[in-house]
């Protein structure tokens, strides 16, 4: 199987440098530049995608860029742009429960491991939301406590913070599970 070849563009956006990355099938990449975990994020995406990048810029990372800048300003509550998701299947379920988390919803970290079907997974959960490379889109910004407090986010708690303030003033303000 070829390896796709990859866009990268940094962008400077109300919530720090972010670094976009697309397939030619879609958005692969949306992450803090400045972020702790960064270079293994990195590290797994040239494991997965090959490591052939451009810098430039593409329709999914125009598109990305776009919807990225309404969802900040409170115009957009649902993203659109394609992805190109890969990681390992327990990942690629705990992202994909992440995708079912509505706007100006939260979750906990043991809601999604029962959502996938393994109530006793709250930890590899937890890793693999922490392992997310798509930010905001895939919405790891949304997991929360089991007790309601505030937990890790790889652009910080204060950008968790704001996500989620953006998102109350503009949904609901309920903290509710997702099902």
């Amino acid at each position: 199987m070829k390896k796709p070849n990859l866009v990268f563009k940094e962008v400077k956006t109300p919530i720090g440098v972010m670094v976009f990355g697309s397939t030619e099938k879609g958005l692969c990449l949306l992450d803090f530049k400045y972020r702790k975990s960064f270079p293994r994020i990195l590290k797994r995406i040239n494991e997965y995608y090959g490591d052939s990048v451009t810098y430039g810029t593409s329709q999914f990372i125009e598109l990305a860029e776009n919807e990225l800048e309404k969802y900040l300003h409170g115009d957009l509550k649902v993203f659109t742009v394609p992805l190109d998701i890969r990681g390992s299947p327990f990942q690629l379920k705990v992202w994909n429960a992440l995708l079912q988390i509505n706007y100006g919803k939260t979750a906990s970290y043991l809601e999604i491991a029962k959502k996938i079907g393994n109530p006793t997974a709250v930890r590899a959960v937890a890793n693999a939301n922490g392992q997310n490379s798509i930010a905001v889109i895939i919405p790891c910004h949304r997991i929360i406590g089991s007790d309601g407090s505030l937990t890790g986010y790889g652009g910080g708690i204060k950008i968790k913070q704001k996500l989620l303030h953006i998102e109350s003033e503009n949904g609901s303000k309920k903290i509710t599970d997702f099902t």
